[in-house]
């Protein structure tokens, strides 16, 4: 099962609606569905909830170091609790998706994600899950800094937040280690609207009869 739920961004009421804190609403979206208050913890460096759940205990964290050192607040509580990379699901902004696309993926790299690339580091594995949350690519490498730090628009935000409550349908499967059926309920495409059907053609008038 996961037991630990990990979303990136950056602390700060300035950045709180920018596209890299995509990761912090998904946890916001979770927690209210598991009923929990995330509090801020010094000893994790971040806002923490534990949800006391019939199969144990599980935690959210948002790390509250700033993106690029995220590992040092994951690798804390995941070591003071003993759970594993493999317990362990880190949603965070995904730029290779568009908006209102979400993916679950296992381990694999970082690709250049600066919050990931620091949770590898500070777990020694890359063996964890990620919840990919697509915030779309601004089409030039050199521009990637200052979009992700930019709030979207409201329809691209409406779009994001779509997919998060996509996500969350997947929770008890998460909870109940069933990745696969995570993987599917994330991976769900919306049913295809059936095309309107033409209209019915009346019946041919009847021709008068002769006297």
């Amino acid at each position: 099962m996961i037991r630990l739920f990990v979303g990136l961004g950056n602390p700060g009421p300035e950045y709180e609606d920018t596209r890299h804190n995509a990761g912090f609403w998904w946890i916001d979206s979770l927690a209210r569905r598991l009923n929990v208050n995330l509090v801020a913890d010094r000893s994790y460096h971040g806002f923490v909830a534990r949800a006391n759940l019939p199969d144990g205990p599980v935690w959210l964290l948002q790390p509250q170091t700033y993106m690029n050192v995220s590992g040092k607040s994951v690798a804390a509580l995941a070591k003071f609790f003993k759970i594993l990379p493999s317990e362990i699901l880190v949603a965070h902004d995904e730029l290779d998706l568009l908006p209102g696309q979400v993916k679950l993926k296992n381990s694999g790299g970082h690709a250049g994600h600066n919050g990931l690339r620091d949770i590898h580091a500070q777990l020694g594995s890359p063996e964890y899950w990620r919840l990919r949350l697509g915030i779309g690519h601004p089409g030039i490498k050199t521009e990637v800094a200052a979009y992700v730090l930019r709030k979207p628009p409201q329809a691209e935000r409406q779009a994001i937040d779509k997919c998060i409550d996509q996500a969350l349908g997947a929770t008890e499967a998460f909870l109940a280690g069933d990745m696969p059926k995570a993987t599917l309920l994330v991976h769900a495409q919306p049913p295809r609207p059936k095309p309107p059907r033409p209209p019915t053609a009346p019946p041919p008038a009847s021709e008068p009869k002769p006297d």
